[in-house]
């Protein structure tokens, strides 16, 4: 049974986006008042005009004050979520299940990190107390399960599992590079990927996401107010978050093929914007690609592709930039970067330029021209057997409207 929903109760109007990468001379602060102002600007608003704030943030501060005192946000609710990953996509939710509910008029989402100068390697994570049976893995050693256990389970060579891997990447440095707010702004070649070091389980280097710091922002309002401020608003089809119960990684018959809670989630959010075809419903789709073998599983867990049919879908060039379906045309974690707070929100700029058609030329998907009006985004926080998904569905269009 699938969540109500609430589909075209609420737009998003304005948009904002540092760029992602090392800033050493910008603090969180800085970081968050970039969006907040670009945001606000694409909007034709001031701060005083939002009605309330929800700050995404998985360690760079703590509570709302972290976001209140680097806008100098005054006699307003400003509340901070975390959700691992799913973090900037759970502000974004919150802030328009606010205005949905009539609480409020107008909300900021808005997810930022500063992760390049905390002084460790990868995320930094709080210790919590446990039974014992938690599994204690790296993230790419996580990760790197998905392959083997989907070239087992389909038939698919070392060699070609390789070349699906390769292909990710490619494809995403390539876009990457046409993106001038992206971390990594340089094609690499196939070779270079293929005979990179390793990393862990088979991982080269260019198949792991980037560690960014970075912010990213986005005003909502009632879909029926929209047009005041925006002459081409993005209307909320839907909004997903599914989590697991960590049992897989307990489980020895744990299929590392799939990835339960992101079908879950697809499934809630299809039913809640009307969707039937994935494949075919979407102008775009940003999608958690944190290590590439994570992008060819969700690949089928998003109904994009058939059962055992993503990988040859991968190396026929379905999801490149100019293939059937866009998959991360602005780079994605693995060239865009993956500031966590911000990457939800950082996807969902991407979708607001390109379904707008305001996305730069040399990277404007096609299938906006060819009439496709929505698109998805999608994080996975934690790791294979033990996870949180979050899908967001936006599109131009407002059901029954004539708009």
């Amino acid at each position: 049974m699938s969540s109500r929903g609430i589909r075209d109760q609420v737009a998003i109007i304005g948009m904002g986006c540092t760029p992602f990468g090392e800033h050493w001379d910008a603090s969180i602060d800085d970081l968050t008042a970039r969006a907040a102002n670009d945001c606000l600007a694409d909007a034709g608003m001031a701060i005083g005009d939002v009605d309330a704030f929800w700050f995404g943030t998985m360690g760079s501060t703590y509570s709302g004050l972290g976001l209140s005192r680097a806008l100098r946000i005054v006699g307003k609710p400003v509340t901070r979520v975390e959700n691992m990953c799913a973090t900037g996509s759970e502000a974004l939710r919150n802030a328009c299940y606010a205005v949905a509910s009539g609480a409020y008029d107008s909300a900021m989402a808005i997810g930022a990190e500063k992760l390049k100068d905390s002084g460790f390697s990868g995320l930094v994570t709080p210790a919590v107390s446990a039974d014992g049976t938690a599994f204690e893995s790296t993230a790419p050693a996580a990760f790197s399960r998905l392959a083997p256990a989907y070239a087992n389970r389909y038939g698919v060579t070392d060699h070609e599992m390789r070349d699906v891997l390769t292909h990710i990447a490619w494809k995403n440095h390539k876009n990457g590079a046409l993106n001038d707010r992206a971390q990594f702004r340089s094609e690499v070649s196939k070779a270079r990927i293929s005979n990179a070091p390793e990393v862990a389980g088979g991982l080269g280097i260019f198949d792991c996401s980037g560690v960014a710091d970075g912010a990213a922002a986005a005003i909502v309002v009632p879909a029926d107010q929209a047009e005041r401020y925006c002459a081409d608003p993005l209307y909320v089809k839907a909004l997903s978050v599914v989590s697991g119960d960590s049992t897989g990684l307990l489980d020895p018959a744990f299929d590392f093929t799939r990835i339960p809670e992101v079908e879950a989630c697809a499934a809630d959010a299809y039913a809640q914007a009307g969707i039937s075809d994935p494949r075919r419903a979407f102008a775009l789709a940003e999608v958690h690609d944190c290590f590439t073998p994570t992008e060819l599983v969700l690949m089928e867990e998003l109904g994009f592709s058939g059962r055992g049919a993503g990988w040859r879908d991968v190396l026929d060039g379905a999801f490149d930039l100019t293939g059937d379906l866009p998959v991360n045309p602005d780079g994605g974690l693995k060239a865009f970067g993956h500031p966590i707070g911000a990457s939800g929100l950082r996807m969902m700029f991407e979708c607001w330029l390109q379904l707008r058609s305001k996305a730069p030329p040399e990277r404007q998907v096609g299938t906006v021209a060819d009439g496709r009006t929505m698109a998805l985004t999608q994080n996975l926080g934690g790791q294979p057997g033990a996870c949180v998904s979050a899908i967001s569905i936006v599109g131009t269009h407002r059901h029954g409207s004539s708009s």
